[in-house]
Parts: C-alpha cells; structure tokens; sequence
C-alpha cells in the first residue's frame, strides 16, 4: 500500500535531537574522541540501496519498525535504545532523525550507543541515518513509522440466561490459540434469576467469568435483555412490547421479554434496573461494571442517560446494521428496521464519540458522558472472517495513524459453535500480523472501558 508521509516540524526536531545528544553523553570534549571533528548537520547520503550494514560490519541492535504513541491505556515507545557494534578501529559513530542536525553515540569500545527521545516525534514515516567517521554515505538507514495504536475490541453478549460448557470451553480455546486477546464479557444478570438457572449452575457461569478475568485481563461488563425474571426480581412491572423480534413488532407481545426494546422503559425503571444488575453481580463476584451493551442494540438516549448516572462509561450499542441483512425482510420481525432507523449514520468506519443530549448520532455539545463505541465489525453470527478483515482494512491502510481507531467484533456465547470461532480465527490471525507487541504495526487488543480513557470528553 502507499504510505503518507508524515515528518516532524524544524521546531520540535531541535528539542528531540538536543534530548538524544543528552542521553548519549557524548562530547568532543570526551578523552577518546580528542582530535575528532563534531559531528555535522547535514545528513549524510542514505546507503545505496540493498547495502547490508551487517557486510560492512556493523550490528545494530534496538531498532523498531513501528512506535506507539502511548496514552493512559497503552505504554507507548518513547525511546529507541540504539546500540552499534561496530568494526575494530572505528573511532565515532553519528546519528540523524529525519533532517535535523547529527549528534554522537556514546563510545565503549567498539560499542556504541544512545537513546532517541520519540516523545515529541509526530505520527508519520521517519528515518534514522548512522554514519561512522565522517563518512559521506551512511552504512545504515533504518526507517520507521510513528503511530496512534489501531485498537481491537472483542466483546460478546450473553443473552441467555446460560451458555454451555461446550461454548465456554470454545472460548476458552479462542484465548490459547490468541494468547494477547482480551475479551469484554457483556454478562446478562437475568443469568442470577432466571428459575431454569440453578444457584450451582449460576456459580460455574460467575467462576468461569471470573476465571477469564484473572487469568486473561478480561473485562467483566453488562448486557440486559429485559427477561421479565431480572426485570420483576428489581420491582419493575414487565412490558411485553415494543418487541423486535415478534409478532410485527409486539402486536401479541413477547411474554418473555427477551425481544422487548430497551428504550420502552423509562429513564428512571433503567436506573433501578441497572441498580438490581449491579447488586447481582457484586453477590456473585463480578464486580462494579461500567462498559454496557443493549440487547438487541436497542439503545436510547434517556436509556443511555440512565448509564451515566450509574457509572458506566461506555457503551457498545450503536451497530454497524448494513452488516445486518440476514434480518432483513425476516418475517414478523423488525430488528433490522430498528437498527436501521436507530444507527443510520453508523457503518464499518464509525468510530468512538460522545454522543450530543438530544441526539444519540451527534456529538455536539453538551455531551451525555458516556463514550458511544460502535459495533463497527458487529457480531460473528453476521459476518465472515473475510468481512471482518474487510472492516478492518477499512479502517487501517498501513499507513501510521495520526489519532487512535478502533475496530470492534464480537459473538454471542450461547450459540457459539466451531464455525463461528473459525471466523473469529481467520479475523484475528489476521489482525495479528499487526500486532504492536511484535513490532508489526499498531494493533492492541482493549477492553471496552478502556476506550473512553482513550478518547476522553
């Protein structure tokens, strides 16, 4: 792919190199680079191209081909260490970043070394030129991009009451086989009052999940569908309509309330329900959760409003529906006309916003406080693989990123099978060619809470 370039200013590259040549300690005045002449401004020719600086005798250790730019979630690379082992007799060795004016490697030796400082390096393609001895071409270049992390979400949603041993054991194979993922679990409450759920099944479900966390990083969140035994358990009356899923919408009602739209409770029924969610999770171990989930994507704004004053913040109901067709036209139901109406702006490149107090698809002021974080690749039961490869080519080019950017994707457990996790596979083995931890490109693994430490209000 072609490659933006990008360089830093003649004003912050001064600053940078005047760091670097600190952390070298380095002098002419030092005993053994008397009679050596300073090092010069102007870079020397790169080396032709094809050169090998380990044929010419020098080894280069330190070097990356692509640094973070780190942030509160994500430990950036603000330095490169630099060590040159270089030929017998070599008296000094000289370092540029990009166009500004060369400074010295510490000398031990043969070894040379010194640090970069990269904190005020802009997102782009630099380069690093070191010559030895003064000499007109260089005998190493070596070329890197500075970039904002390209964040992977990975999230599912439990809308059963359970899943089963065979799917939690599916996910857990998904962690061995991808040992950097972390997944945020939308847990559903209705998992603690639901009467099909024994208190002992209801156990292995909490201990599992919290078996993820430990072991994984995971992240515990919520996800409620509104099942009349969670929805009854908080002292709030059962609705059985709006549905999205039966009868045209609810004309007979879904008498569950698994299909029932979010939004049909008020702002202040949301709260006491959240309220209840919160309670059963902290009996059950599972902690204070704050990224959440509407069943369905039924989200609303005073549903949403409800999130912010319980402490959730973020949110990952707005759906990419265009990856939605399979519901498309399916009789009696209207999920997809609801998604549709609800998240029509929203589609593979949406990213992470703030959504506005009177409209959930806008981000102006004021701002409800929790961070909206689309569905962009949305869930496995809808997309291939190579559909959620498609999105994350989308939103990546190759190029280095100069704000971060999130791709999300995700499964439901209940119905987890080995055809949906060798989707999963393809997608993140892909992904994973990029990963930052490898040094090959900008991809980190996040949970969703994190995000909205990522992209502050």
């Amino acid at each position: 792919m072609r490659q933006a370039s990008f360089f830093p200013s003649r004003q912050i590259l001064p600053a940078v190199l005047a760091t670097l040549l600190v952390a070298c300690g380095s002098s002419p005045a030092d005993p053994a680079l008397q009679g050596d002449p300073s090092p010069v401004a102007s870079a020397p020719a790169a080396p032709v191209k094809g050169d090998n600086p380990e044929a010419l005798g020098f080894h280069i250790e330190g070097a990356r081909a692509w640094t973070l730019i780190g942030n509160e979630v994500t430990k950036g690379h603000d330095a490169l260490e630099l060590k040159v082992t270089a030929p017998e007799g070599t008296r000094y060795v000289d370092l540029w970043l990009d166009d500004a004016a060369g400074v010295r490697l510490e000398r031990d030796g043969v070894t040379f070394r010194g640090q970069v400082d990269l904190r005020k390096v802009e997102a782009g393609e630099h380069r690093i030129l070191l010559a030895a001895d003064g000499a007109g071409e260089a005998f190493a270049e070596l070329a890197f991009r500075r970039s904002q992390p390209l964040y992977v979400s990975m999230t599912n949603d439990w809308d059963d009451p359970d899943n089963g041993d065979d799917k939690l054991a599916l996910q857990e194979s998904l962690h061995a086989e991808h040992p950097e993922l972390v997944i945020t679990h939308f847990v559903g409450p209705y998992t603690f009052t639901d009467p099909g759920v024994t208190a002992e099944r209801a156990e292995v479900l909490s201990s599992w999940v919290r078996k993820m966390r430990e072991d994984h990083g995971d992240e515990i969140g919520m996800h409620i569908h509104p099942w009349c035994s969670f929805v009854e358990s908080a002292g709030v009356e059962c609705r059985h309509e709006p549905s999205f899923a039966y009868k045209n919408g609810g004309a007979d009602g879904d008498t569950t309330g698994y299909t029932v739209v979010l939004g049909a409770y008020s702002r202040e029924e949301m709260e006491t329900l959240l309220d209840r969610g919160v309670e059963l999770f902290e009996e059950h171990g599972l902690g204070r959760p704050t990224a959440f989930r509407a069943g369905g994507w039924t989200m609303q704004i005073h549903t949403l409003e409800a999130l912010a004053a319980k402490g959730f913040v973020a949110d990952g109901s707005p759906a990419n529906w265009r990856r939605l067709e399979e519901w498309e036209g399916y009789p009696g139901a209207l999920l997809y006309d609801w998604v549709k109406e609800h998240w029509i702006t929203i589609n593979d490149t949406s990213q992470p916003y703030y959504p506005s107090e009177t409209d959930i698809l806008e981000s102006s002021e004021p701002t409800v406080p929790v961070l909206e974080v689309p569905d962009n690749g949305l869930l496995v039961d809808y997309v291939t693989g190579q559909e959620m490869i498609e999105v994350f080519e989308k939103n990546w080019d190759g190029a280095a990123l100069v704000v971060p950017r999130v791709v999300s994707i995700g499964y439901h457990p209940p119905n987890f099978s080995s055809s949906y996790k060798s989707r999963l596979h393809t997608a993140l083995t892909h992904y994973e060619q990029y990963l930052a931890s490898q040094d090959k490109g900008p991809v980190v693994y996040v949970r969703m809470s994190d995000l909205a430490k990522v992209f502050e209000r």
